[in-house]
């Protein structure tokens, strides 16, 4: 990841003490608090560098993960890191989140999704839900202060058939970080009219 981080845009934070702690130990975080069977299907919005979908399929090579990034430089690498690692239950997809879940073979039909993306929680749901099948979760990795995120997307949760059922604190290893996940269960089928056309879910965020 460094060293592919000098010729494309990956990550800001390249000391390996803080990739270790900032970056895996943060995205392992949520293993503490979801007994994964082996079987879930799972995509990460917006994967970026990997985080959290790399560290969960490199923790429970069971998990089947479809990691999800609009620019092509990121699959490029995420497609070596497969590789290399033989992560074969690893698979990047090149696409926009607002293209991908109109598919048939997307839309609905994953147990979770997961993302780590700097987005506010109202779009980042129109983003996730619409890939997660009913009873399934969204979860989203946040930052310590996510109080009032969260009550402004509770409204725009509910119209995207979800429902967030709990927040969990936890503190980072070796570190004085405090992040949240927030766990959004999909109670009903998403309307059509979701996700909207880019760029709207993140310019003009549901209320």
């Amino acid at each position: 990841m460094t060293e592919w981080n000098e010729k494309i845009n990956l990550t800001a934070i390249t000391e390996e003490y803080d990739v270790a702690t900032k970056h895996f130990l943060d995205c392992k975080a949520i293993f503490d608090y979801v007994n994964f069977d082996g079987g879930e299907r799972i995509i990460d919005v917006g994967c970026g560098a990997g985080f959290p979908s790399v560290v969960m399929g490199i923790t429970d090579r069971r998990l089947k993960i479809t990691m999800l990034d609009s620019l092509n430089k990121r699959i490029n690498f995420l497609n070596e890191v497969v590789k290399s690692l033989k992560l074969e239950n690893l698979c990047a997809v090149h696409s926009r989140a607002e293209d991908l879940a109109r598919l048939t073979e997307h839309r609905e039909q994953y147990d979770f999704a997961v993302s780590r993306a700097v987005a506010n929680l109202s779009s980042l749901s129109e983003l996730c839900l619409p890939f997660v099948k009913v009873g399934g979760y969204f979860v989203a990795f946040k930052g310590p202060n996510v109080s009032e995120e969260i009550e402004n997307a509770k409204n725009a949760v509910k119209i995207l058939g979800g429902k967030i059922e709990k927040v969990v604190n936890y503190e980072i290893p070796t570190t004085d970080l405090k992040h949240n996940l927030v766990f959004v269960k999909k109670i009903s089928a998403i309307s059509p009219r979701f996700p909207r056309k880019s760029p709207k879910p993140i310019k003009e965020p549901l209320k």
